[in-house]
């Protein structure tokens, strides 16, 4: 029964195999998936576009500078006195009989065309100076943030890779532990045969060869998650099943002052940025009380006939204007900005002491996941020898089944341990560089 198991695991095992090898198997490096990450990624192209939409409203503001200029070109047809008699004087046309009261009050029909141009200056405007300085800070704020995602995005695909190095150790370490569960199956089938061990010992060494089987092929899919995963970072097509072509080795300890966090990290400098903007636009709304003085000035052409000028005016002038009152609009929004201000202020404290508190709780991790990496290494190298012990004695018949196996499975279990220990080490010391990172 238990062999017939064996077999159906078997034929499992291929076909799942099989399926893995029907799709397309890419090798990949880690500076690969770093590079497309950084420009393919979805959440960067996202990140990039909002830094585009705050450098645009920065840009509208030089609307506080620059002039506003429009032209435009008009044709009436009237007999109303007043328009009537008004063009006729911008056309420069006006006659002594133009005078008679009767022609005054009852005008022929009169035709004009005009071509106007139109100009309006800002001189002084303090408030759209300080909505300008708002802008623009936050159009800062916006492009630091847009690093920090991408300084995420960094750390994100190194883990990604990370574990798809750890699925891919995990075959192989299960692989192994199967070619020396079968090879133990077969000095027990001999065994067995030759009447020196019992029945249920046999059964105890297939019981282990099925466990073995039904691991590795849960870790064979794994491999397929951990593939899906980098496809997704990269935002490439998630039919490729990727291995790395980097092995998975213990990276070299961080030291010094990298271990500081810094208030210039991108995102911290982004939360201070916001804060500023927030200052900016009270102070604007403060300034909304004061006058704003604007030059203006137009350019005109006229003429009874289509496309034509024979006449020409002009105008210019300066306002001085004062929105004196807007009932308790402009205290409530003033009101509104200020207390806008004080949230973004008390956020970036928060912020600030949160991020300090992560560094110091990764140090610790980072701490012991070293220490773990070093007991788990010399767990391995007593497994290993345990094995080696026992398994030599089993075939010389001087050893209980349950021991090898037991030491069989201590092993696997250890070379598992140690790579994950492995993983969670460099892990550390990427999150640990994400934090302090300049």
């Amino acid at each position: 029964m238990i062999k017939q198991h064996i077999h159906i695991l078997t034929f499992c095992f291929g076909l799942f195999t099989g399926h893995i090898h029907a799709q397309e198997v890419k090798t990949i490096s880690k500076s690969e998936v770093l590079t497309k990450v950084a420009s393919q990624n979805l959440s960067a192209k996202i990140s990039e576009q909002e830094y585009n939409q705050a450098k645009a409203d920065y840009q509208q503001t030089n609307a506080v500078f620059l002039p506003n200029i429009t032209a435009s070109y008009t044709g009436i047809v009237t007999n109303n006195p007043l328009m009537a008699f008004g063009s006729k004087l911008n056309q420069e046309v006006l006659t002594a009989q133009d005078f008679d009261p009767s022609r005054l009050n009852d005008p022929d029909r009169v035709q004009n065309f005009t071509t106007k141009f139109e100009i309006q200056q800002p001189l002084l405007n303090l408030d759209g100076m300080f909505q300008r300085k708002a802008a623009k800070t936050k159009m800062n704020a916006m492009q630091l943030k847009s690093i920090r995602t991408q300084e995420y995005l960094t750390l994100e695909a190194t883990k990604s890779y990370m574990e798809l190095q750890l699925v891919y150790k995990a075959v192989e370490v299960l692989e192994k532990a199967l070619e020396a569960a079968q090879a133990n199956l077969k000095v027990a089938n001999n065994s067995y045969k030759n009447g020196y061990l019992q029945k249920a010992d046999l059964l105890s060494v297939e019981i282990r060869v099925n466990e073995i089987y039904n691991q590795l092929l849960q870790a064979k899919s794994e491999i397929s998650n951990a593939s899906n995963y980098v496809s997704y970072i990269m935002n490439e097509d998630d039919s490729l099943i990727f291995k790395p072509s980097d092995s998975l080795f213990v990276s070299e300890v961080i030291v010094g002052e990298s271990l500081i966090l810094s208030e210039e990290r991108s995102d911290l400098k982004a939360m201070q940025l916001a804060s500023e903007a927030y200052n900016s636009i009270y102070k604007a709304d403060k300034y909304s009380f004061l006058p704003r003085l604007n030059a203006f000035g137009s350019y005109e052409l006229y003429d009874d006939k289509f496309l034509q000028a024979d006449a020409n005016g002009y105008l210019v002038g300066a306002q001085l204007s004062w929105n004196i009152l807007e009932g308790t609009k402009r205290f409530g929004k003033a009101q509104k900005s200020k207390a806008e201000y004080n949230k973004a202020s008390l956020e970036y404290t928060q912020y600030l002491s949160k991020s300090k508190l992560e560094l110091n709780k990764a140090q610790r991790m980072l701490s012991d996941a070293e220490n773990n990496l070093k007991l788990n290494e010399l767990s391995l190298e007593q497994a290993k020898e345990a094995l080696r012990i026992r398994t030599n004695r089993f075939k010389e018949g001087l050893e209980k089944t349950a021991d090898v196996l037991t030491a069989e499975t201590s092993f696997a279990q250890k070379q598992l341990d140690y790579y994950q220990a492995v993983f969670s080490f460099n892990y550390a010391q990427a999150y640990l560089q994400f934090l302090t990172t300049k």
